[in-house]
């Protein structure tokens, strides 16, 4: 037992063996066998770099990666030939020569730079200079050194094939796609440290990279997803605001919202202010997030803006709503007893049944709570049929960590489950009944 009182499980600890590591024991093994069968005319560690070079998380960067690796390849091997072809006699015998022949290396190095420069392909120059350096460096006096610039060309061109077939290797399997994925993010997706598995990134990027049709659910804000799900390739809008709005990760926009009027938001204010609570407006303008704050509050909710506004997806503006601004949410931050009292009083005038609240008490700070106010239709039942319209597609997978309430349940534990189960449900083998 650790000092928490939790019980100590290896598997916590320790990362399972990805597929990355498989496929890249056997592309390196499979380079093995083609120097064996090539005899004593290959050099298989030049096959191993471009191999292991070429194996990434997704197909898409594999071949870049290739692409790369093969420019590289190409540069360096004709400006090896070109230094053999005119400095045949280039020798290292003596203090001089070995002089001339670092001059003109590096000489040498400088024309292959640049040429990456002109063809505007500058990532290929590291690879270019490590080929270029290979074939002239201890290969230049050789009986044949054309055969060494060949061989070398083939062994990292072979590395470069071997790597991406095997990286692109599948068993043969059906895509749903006529699927949409939702998943919750805290104690769904994202582990009990708030952070998302290197596994389920790796693996729910392929997914969406293959057509999965993916997103996410949260009572966050867009500033949050995106911090938190920085490395993930989202390509469908993400709900947000626990169903308030709609929002399109890779286009910066927001494309529903259900949001409070401004008479009413004006009502609210001044309810708030009469309870004596702090709070912030989060507004939509032009596609852009504006939360609007009060000139001082308690020490909570300073602590919140002092953490939350150095985000480049935040805006706090230190004054009151603007008459007549429609607002997609409102975010009460303050002592429990002062939340409830601002609850009551909203029960009282007949409040709670025009709008939507989420109460919760602060993780970190005893005796503090939150409540958030929304738009009564903003739902994430709302917005996934809206998106269920939108993508036309014929069935809804849900993930959560509330029972009866989504399609999979998932434990705090088991976080890489739904990515898990969303690689059964989108690509069953096509010999499977599912």
């Amino acid at each position: 037992m650790n000092p928490a009182g939790k019980k100590f499980v290896l598997k916590d600890y320790i990362p399972p063996v990805g597929m990355r590591i498989v496929k890249t024991v056997t592309a390196v093994f499979l380079c093995f066998v083609v120097e064996i069968l090539r005899g004593d005319v290959t050099v298989a560690f030049y096959s191993h770099i471009a191999a292991i070079w070429c194996m990434r998380d997704s197909a898409r960067e594999t071949r870049v990666n290739a692409v790369q690796r093969t420019i590289g390849t190409v540069v360096g091997a004709l400006a090896g030939l070109a230094t053999i072809l005119l400095f045949p006699n280039l020798s290292i015998e003596t203090r001089p020569q070995q002089i001339v022949h670092g001059v003109v290396i590096s000489l040498m190095v400088g024309v292959v730079l640049y040429i990456t420069v002109v063809i505007r392909k500058r990532e290929a120059a590291y690879f270019s200079n490590v080929v270029y350096l290979s074939i002239v460096i201890n290969h230049i006096s050789d009986a044949n050194p054309y055969l060494f610039v060949w061989n070398r060309f083939l062994d990292t061109m072979i590395g470069i094939v071997i790597g991406v077939a095997v990286n692109s290797f599948r068993l043969p399997r059906r895509r749903n796609r006529k699927v949409l994925f939702v998943s919750g993010l805290d104690d769904t997706l994202l582990n009990e440290k708030s952070a998302l598995s290197g596994y389920s990134r790796v693996e729910l990027n392929r997914l969406i990279d293959e057509g999965a049709q993916f997103t996410i659910s949260t009572v966050h804000t867009p500033a949050v997803l995106m911090e938190m799900l920085d490395r993930v390739d989202l390509r469908l809008p993400a709900i947000v605001m626990d169903g308030a709005a709609l929002y399109d990760v890779a286009e910066n926009r927001y494309v529903r919202s259900y949001v409070i009027s401004g008479a009413r938001a004006q009502t609210l204010c001044s309810l708030m202010g009469e309870c004596g609570v702090n709070w912030f407006s989060n507004v939509i303008i032009d596609d852009t997030l504006v939360i609007y704050c009060q000139e001082e509050g308690n020490p909570v909710y300073e602590q919140v803006i002092r953490e939350d506004r150095r985000s480049l997806y935040r805006n706090y503006v230190r004054r009151e709503l603007p008459r007549g601004e429609d607002v997609v949410c409102f975010h009460v931050v303050d002592r429990t007893e002062r939340v409830e009292e601002l609850y009551r009083e909203m029960e009282r005038r007949e409040l709670l049944g025009q709008l939507k609240t989420v109460r919760y008490e602060s993780r970190n700070h005893a005796g503090y709570s939150h409540m958030k106010i929304f738009n009564h239709n903003a739902t994430k039942e709302n917005m996934i049929c809206y998106l269920k319209e939108m993508l036309d597609v014929e069935r809804v997978v849900t993930f959560g960590s509330i029972e009866g309430k989504y399609t999979y349940v998932i434990a705090p534990e088991e976080s890489n489950r739904v990515v898990k189960l969303v690689k059964r449900e989108f690509e069953p083998l096509k010999w499977s009944r599912r």
